[in-house]
């Protein structure tokens, strides 16, 4: 079967593409040598989830749109509703948004002003569906009626005719075989659409089977950009579709399918088990919403554009070691640039800094010092970390040592309240201590850990107002004395900052800094009668010096 004639695609005068602009870069997905693809996305979150998935563009789909609205896909959603979706979902990506635009919205008069409007907000394109307004689904029901074949080239035309960006793609969608029309008129009105300007032609079937795909795909002979929508025939292998010349394949509901299979199954569950305990790790962290929602990219702009609030806390991090028992791990990067589920090590420390409103911190690094970049930190380099201890390397930062302090190691992790606790507690100086210390390992003294003895030991309804001080310190104290580990996070006053910088200083002069430890710089002080307070916690943090604890890292979050 054919109808003629057909255009061919020297018919039509072509320009060079943009490839700086979303338009441009669909236009070049439509017209690309190889078959590609596109995914749907409903609101801005799922955009941001298909852009980081690695897809080059965003089917915006009317039936999803309309769904995460609660409503039905027959146009019950204004265009204007629908357009404010869009503004989310353009503003929130960087790749183009290819707009299911149902038939236009109305006549050609609709077109032309929905079209402007998408250009003004950085849509890519539009696909419009030669059926009747208001629109029904093409998969409930039969024999639906089509626009008349004329009308529906002038609103092509008047689509055309009103894009604001060159590149911006009118895609029109054949209902003829939805509708039970057949080849003959699909390919009739594939030759009109195409020849009143269409950039590409949308091809649908309800077919279980993609034989009348095929067989259009053949008929039309790659005339112009042929775009395909394989929801009922699925599982056609891919290859067919490059095979026959496919330009752009649309996987078109799957986000929010696959969220509503999720959703439902969680509330089930939290409504039977009455707690969130069984679903807390089968589901997304908090930690995940606010990457997608890019606070990172608010806390960069907060330390640009707001004044520096004078007394606010600090944190200094310690993150100049490799990690030698990594061993191949950290061969390239210090371990506090370890991936942990997608990120590095220090950035999750620094996240939860974020959250307890610590803005301002500093990270000493030495060992492979330039893969510590992180944009939101400031860095000071102790050159000399290969010879040094703990204790050189905080000196390295002794200038910063001024006003409230978070000190922490590089390598470690720990829940959110912990930060709150210690921020809250009494105290110049106060440690966090794991009083659930040996419950963390089978054997709690395979490694060198920082073991704390308290004037008092931990009690279950510990009152906040019963202040427990550091009586020794060390790594191996009698085992009778052991009331927990410090976790390598302490709190410094303004006062307790001075204490310690006073410190680092009588070690430097005296000669006893090059080699010593934290714990050691600990010892001095209380010898000194430098008061330091404990605040008990149970677990709830992690460190990370071998690659089981990296393993267990990726499952702490």
């Amino acid at each position: 079967m054919s109808v003629t004639p057909f255009p061919t695609p020297s018919d039509k005068p072509t320009k060079p593409i943009n490839p700086n602009s979303k338009a441009g870069r669909l236009r070049s997905l439509l017209t690309s040598s190889e078959t590609e693809f596109i995914m749907e996305a409903h609101d801005g979150l799922s955009a941001k989830i298909v852009e980081e998935a690695g897809f080059d563009g965003i089917w915006a789909s009317g039936l999803t749109i309309s769904a995460a609205l609660g409503v039905r896909d027959s146009n019950e959603a204004s265009w204007t509703q629908v357009l404010e979706v869009l503004e989310f979902m353009s503003d929130a990506t960087s790749i183009p948004i290819l707009v299911d635009g149902d038939t236009g919205y109305g006549n050609f008069n609709n077109v032309r002003r929905v079209v402007r409007k998408l250009g003004q907000r950085g849509i890519a394109g539009i696909c419009i569906e030669d059926k009747l307004f208001p629109k029904t689904n093409s998969f409930i029901g039969e024999g639906q009626p089509l626009a008349d074949m004329d009308e529906f080239c002038g609103k092509i035309k008047a689509g055309k005719d009103s894009q604001l960006n060159d590149d911006f793609s009118v895609v029109a969608r054949l209902e003829a075989l939805i509708s039970g029309q057949g080849m003959a008129e699909a390919l009739k009105r594939a030759n009109a659409y195409y020849n009143a300007g269409a950039d590409g032609l949308l091809i649908h079937s309800k077919m279980r089977e993609p034989d009348e795909i095929l067989e259009f795909l053949s008929e039309w002979d790659d005339r112009c950009p042929v775009v395909i929508v394989p929801t009922t025939y699925y599982d056609t292998p891919t290859e067919k579709w490059r095979d026959a010349r496919v330009s752009l394949v649309i996987w078109a509901n799957h986000n929010l399918r696959a969220s509503i299979s999720a959703m439902r199954e969680v509330s089930a569950r939290i409504l039977r088990d009455q707690t969130i305990a069984t679903v807390e790790n089968e589901v997304a962290t908090v930690s995940d919403v606010f990457d997608l929602a890019g606070n990172a990219e608010l806390s960069n702009a907060e330390k640009i554009y707001l004044p520096t609030t004078s007394g606010a806390p600090k944190a200094i991090v310690l993150a100049a070691s490799r990690g030698e028992a990594l061993g191949e791990l950290t061969a390239d990067r210090p371990k506090c640039m370890l991936d942990v589920r997608g990120k590095p090590l220090l950035s999750r420390l620094v996240e939860t800094l974020n959250g307890g409103g610590i803005r301002d911190v500093t990270v000493i690094r030495g060992y492979r010092k330039k893969m510590v970049n992180l944009p939101s930190v400031k860095t000071i380099d102790n050159d000399q970390y290969d010879k040094t201890g703990e204790a050189s390397t905080l000196a390295c930062a002794a200038d910063a040592l001024q006003g409230e302090t978070i000190l922490a190691y590089g390598d470690v992790l720990f829940r959110q309240h912990i930060l709150d606790q210690i921020s809250k507690a009494e105290g110049d100086i106060v440690l966090a201590v794991d009083a659930l210390w040996q419950e963390r390992d089978p054997d709690p003294l395979s490694r060198t850990r920082d073991l704390v003895s308290g004037s008092a030991p931990f009690k279950t309804g510990y009152l906040e107002d019963d202040t427990v001080s550091v009586k020794k310190i060390g790594h191996e104290p009698n085992a009778d004395e052991i009331d927990g580990e410090w976790i390598g996070v302490a709190h410094l006053s303004a006062e307790g900052a001075l204490a310690v910088q006073e410190e680092i200083g009588n070690m430097s002069a005296d000669g006893s800094i090059e080699q010593a430890s934290l714990i050691e710089l600990f010892q001095r002080l209380l010898a000194r009668g430098v008061v330091i307070n404990v605040l008990y916690v149970a677990g709830q943090w992690l460190d990370v010096d071998n690659p089981a604890d990296l393993k267990d890292a990726g499952s702490f979050l």
